[in-house]
């Protein structure tokens, strides 16, 4: 009988707490110095009909292809956009963030992630808050979703350029990343709701002292795949809880001589997450800052690893 009490009180508590994520030492398959993207920085990264496009956060007018020959990749343009007029967006509320916004382009959307459904794509723009559709010719227009309001009024996105990174459609719904300070996933429904979560920590998971933030987002196989780049790691959670079944620890890769970058804390970070049946693929915005183990060399590093042998 007191066993079966204590089994009991266990279960619950295990259901409450969650069962602590495994932190697996990432297998690094292969890496690449993707050709012709020096000074693009790369972010957003995605599976797409077999093709790995990515976006850039500082040329806002194509959608590139991450082309991989060997042990080489090289960046194409896959599409050139048309259609995206500037949209509506929240006016900061700081005077300081308002005046910084005067000094871009208007049409610097700073994509941070592109997503897709068959023929067409997502990209999201942490610009503007918005998320464009664009269809297989490269035409484009923003959707009506909105969530800014909502997750400032609940304590998000307070400061300069802290919106959306990351971005997956799953079914008719949208999930999306909320970086830092602090960081969230939010959900956006077909019928314009907006549900906002805070992801479950993970023990063990070292941030180093950094903010604990979010990047790329992908879902495969039944769960979302996080980017959690202060954390050098890719955890698997599990819908609808958000709890990280593991988490993938790439640290020791990312902070080699062989693949560091000579800044880190300003670039070199991971940006944007694909997920599929050959691996985990990160890609690296470098904010072109150059290379520990060659100076010369501002390219965007494309990291590919493994999944965990003998986890779900």
């Amino acid at each position: 009988m007191i066993k079966r009490l204590l089994f009991g009180v266990v279960s619950v508590l295990l259901s409450q707490l969650g069962v602590a994520a495994e932190i697996i030492p990432a297998q690094k398959l292969n890496h690449y110095w993707v050709d012709a993207s020096a000074g693009l920085s790369l972010s957003g990264l995605s599976f797409c009909n077999g093709k790995l496009l990515t976006v850039s956060d500082k040329k806002s007018q194509e959608i590139y292809q991450i082309v991989l020959k060997g042990t080489h990749a090289r960046l194409e343009t896959y599409l050139t956009l048309s259609g995206l007029s500037v949209p509506k967006k929240d006016r900061p509320r700081n005077l300081w963030y308002f005046l910084l916004d005067l000094t871009r382009p208007a049409v610097a959307m700073d994509f941070e992630a592109i997503s897709c459904a068959g023929n067409t794509f997502y990209l999201l723009s942490e610009r503007y808050n918005r998320i464009a559709e664009v269809d297989i010719q490269g035409r484009g227009h923003w959707l009506e979703n909105m969530w800014s309001a909502k997750a400032k009024a609940q304590g998000y996105m307070q400061g300069y350029n802290l919106s959306g990174v990351g971005l997956q459609k799953v079914g008719d719904n949208f999930w999306m990343v909320l970086e830092r300070d602090p960081r969230a996933l939010v959900k956006l429904d077909a019928k314009g709701g907006v549900q906002i979560f805070t992801p479950p920590p993970v023990a063990g998971l070292n941030f180093r002292g950094q903010p604990e933030n979010l990047a790329g987002l992908d879902y495969y196989n039944g769960a979302l795949f996080t980017l959690e780049p202060n954390g050098h790691a890719v955890c698997r959670r599990v819908l609808p809880s958000l709890k990280a079944k593991w988490c993938l620890d790439y640290w020791e890769h990312e902070n080699s001589s062989e693949l560091g970058y000579e800044v880190s804390r300003t670039g070199g970070k991971g940006d944007g997450l694909a997920v599929g049946d050959l691996g985990i693929f990160i890609v690296f915005d470098n904010d072109n800052i150059s290379r520990i183990h060659d100076p010369q060399d501002r390219r965007a590093l494309l990291l590919h690893l493994a999944f965990p042998e003998g986890v779900d």
